[in-house]
């Protein structure tokens, strides 16, 4: 399973480690997404973490093989959930 974390920085500033999300799969930490990158970082992966960036529908589209994407803060408008749920993507 391939894992991206799209914004690390936000939950993790450097004193945390990723240890128990790299144990279940393939993953890579970027501290931040720039959103011409976000398409690129995620398109062959299974699972998306997020916190600010935001996973549209034209990236949901453009991004196929993701199976599920979690929310890494209290809100969670920066998804389109709906969406997402129309895609079978939890």
């Amino acid at each position: 399973m391939r894992i991206v974390v799209l914004d690390g920085f936000a939950l993790n500033p450097g004193d945390l480690n990723w240890d128990e999300i790299n144990a279940i799969g393939d993953t890579i930490v970027y501290d931040r997404t720039e959103p011409r990158l976000i398409v690129n970082r995620i398109s062959n992966c299974d699972v998306v973490l997020t916190n600010k960036t935001p996973i549209t529908r034209e990236t949901i589209d453009a991004c196929p093989s993701i199976r599920f994407i979690g929310i890494l803060s209290t809100g969670y408008n920066t998804v389109d959930v709906a969406y997402a749920q129309e895609k079978g993507i939890v």
